[in-house]
């Protein structure tokens, strides 16, 4: 699993929380009147219905900062990767001409209210927690690390071994099925989520059985003690790579569309002049050599997303899970 999917509060969260509760009941009143909202909060509007807060029409209400403030998703030790983002913020001041600061966040509430409030201008957000950014603070996701060839991301699938006679999602019926532990996006909430549209219900059609890792879903279906199990693709690339298991003996039967990682975005009202030398940033930036490329080993550079088409089924998940796109949901996450 990406280290940026199950990233959870630090310290100060509940004050983040309260915070940005404060600047959702504060700002309600300046909601503009807009024929196309969507999910979006009242002070954002989505004319084009691209599931994104629009640039403002007034130039009045542009922003063009003289220092652009950027944040990294939260992090256990946030001075290390101030250290690793260096090159790339280096690279980011030559572009734009601006100077360029780092944020370091405690929380994913942090971060949100810092971008709704004006005082961050470029942030990744973690996977589930984009969605709360795109809504609640005009988060615009444009870029994400990928490879060479412009994948990124990874994919949850379905492996069995070749001998079981599974060999589609319907074939699931009456078996006994890994999943990896409650609180896991694509060893099990995503399951929970997408496999009812494919005709097997989790729990219903199957028996689900913990196995507490991908890892141990993997090996348990090698062995023969799971008859299949939905695991994370880099997962079990990474053991196959180290030999843990044969590929000759395994099969996968379903695949989803890529899971997207960590969200690069600009905040909704910069300058579009500005915006572009953003993207120009991002897009011309070389990982080779860097710390940047050391500590994010298999993606080679930033590949552009847009979040409607790539966060579908992050949205699909959420949804099917109950999430609502608040403050409160997002101190979930």
């Amino acid at each position: 699993m990406p280290m940026t999917t199950d990233t959870r509060f630090a310290g100060g969260a509940a004050a983040a929380l309260f915070g940005l509760s404060a600047l959702l009941a504060g700002t309600a009143a300046q909601a503009q009147d807009c024929a196309n909202r969507g999910q979006l909060d009242g002070m954002y509007c989505d004319a084009n219905e691209d599931l994104v807060a629009d640039t403002p029409s007034d130039p009045s209400k542009l922003s063009n900062p003289d220092t652009l403030v950027f944040a990294y998703t939260p992090v256990e030790d946030p001075a290390i990767y101030e250290d690793i983002w260096e090159p790339f913020i280096a690279h980011l001041e030559d572009v734009t001409g601006k100077d360029v600061q780092f944020f370091a966040v405690q929380s994913n509430s942090a971060e949100v209210e810092a971008m709704r409030s004006g005082r961050l201008h470029i942030a990744g957000f973690s996977t589930g927690p984009t969605p709360f950014a795109v809504n609640l603070a005009g988060a615009v996701p444009f870029a994400i690390m990928g490879s060479e060839d412009g994948r990124f991301g990874y994919k949850l699938q379905v492996y069995t071994r070749k001998d079981s006679g599974i060999n589609e999602m319907g074939d699931l019926k009456g078996k006994r099925i890994a999943h990896t532990s409650p609180t896991s996006n694509s060893g099990n909430l995503a399951p929970r989520a997408l496999f009812p549209g494919l005709g097997v219900v989790p729990e219903q059609d199957y028996e689900v059985v913990y196995s507490g890792s991908h890892d141990q879903s993997m090996l348990g279906v090698v062995a023969g003690d799971y008859d299949a199990a939905p695991v994370a693709s880099e997962v079990v690339d990474r053991m196959a790579e180290r030999d843990l298991y044969d590929l000759e003996e395994v099969k996968i039967v379903w695949e989803s569309d890529p899971f997207p990682t960590t969200s690069y975005t600009y905040a909704h009202d910069l300058d579009p002049a500005l915006v572009e030398k953003i993207k120009e940033a991002f897009f011309s930036f070389d990982f080779a050599g860097t710390a940047l490329g050391e500590e994010f080993s298999g993606v080679s550079k930033f590949v552009p997303v847009t979040y409607q088409k790539d966060w579908a089924v992050i949205r699909e998940i959420q949804k099917a899970n109950g999430v609502e796109y608040t403050p409160q949901g997002l101190a979930k996450e």
